[in-house]
């Protein structure tokens, strides 16, 4: 089977929080619109991530819409860590609406969510929501997954549905942490864009 099909597959970039005894989140980018009149959504998590177990335990959460003029601060904190470790909302201006962390800053807009099924695959949990409450706060370009990969050269994380191994060539070094690429000799003061990692974190590629 060859993977790289699914890399044609469209996805977009969305940012789900939710909330609990403490504010948590991660980044997705498999969200489908189901239905029209009394919209539905979609949405795939990894069973090990955290902010999965707390949407089980509270059936609600919210997607904010991530944009191309998003800090990539918010991708790196939220992609790359997990909730269970750290509060990801410490340094991050956000409201709360509906008892929910909503970050708006540079967002395309926010949808508010209840659960109404959840769907165990093998690794992953699709989960079914009615659509309660939406804003479009503006009418900046939402960025697409391609876009994320092509112009800010970022990785899936291993957790995600659309993780795939691939080659990297000889004079590439690959963050150990978000999977970030850098092309040719790497400074020693070279710090990850995405994650915020030093140069330590990164490795030459095997073929190297």
């Amino acid at each position: 089977m060859d993977k790289n099909i699914f890399k044609d597959i469209s996805y977009g970039m969305y940012l789900v929080t939710t909330k609990e005894a403490k504010n948590v989140g991660c980044i997705i980018n498999t969200l489908t619109q189901i239905t029209s009149d009394n919209p539905c959504i979609s949405i795939s998590l990894n069973k090990n991530n955290y902010t999965n177990e707390i949407i089980k335990k509270t059936n609600k959460f919210a997607v904010s819409i991530i944009s191309q003029n998003t800090d990539t601060n918010i991708i790196s904190t939220f992609g790359f860590k997990s909730s269970k470790d750290i509060d990801k909302f410490e340094n991050i201006e956000y409201k709360e609406i509906e008892n929910l962390p909503i970050i708006e800053k540079n967002m395309c807009g926010y949808l508010i969510c209840k659960v109404i099924n959840i769907i165990s695959l093998d690794t992953h949990d699709l989960i079914i929501a009615k659509v309660e409450t939406t804003k479009k706060s503006n009418d900046l370009i939402p960025m697409t997954y391609e876009f994320y990969q092509t112009n800010l050269k970022g990785k899936s994380p291993k957790k995600a549905p659309t993780y795939i191994e691939s080659d990297i060539d000889e004079d590439e070094w690959v963050c150990d942490t978000c999977g970030y690429v850098y092309k040719g000799k790497i400074p020693n003061d070279f710090v990850c864009p995405l994650c915020g990692m030093s140069r330590e974190h990164f490795k030459k590629s095997k073929k190297g």
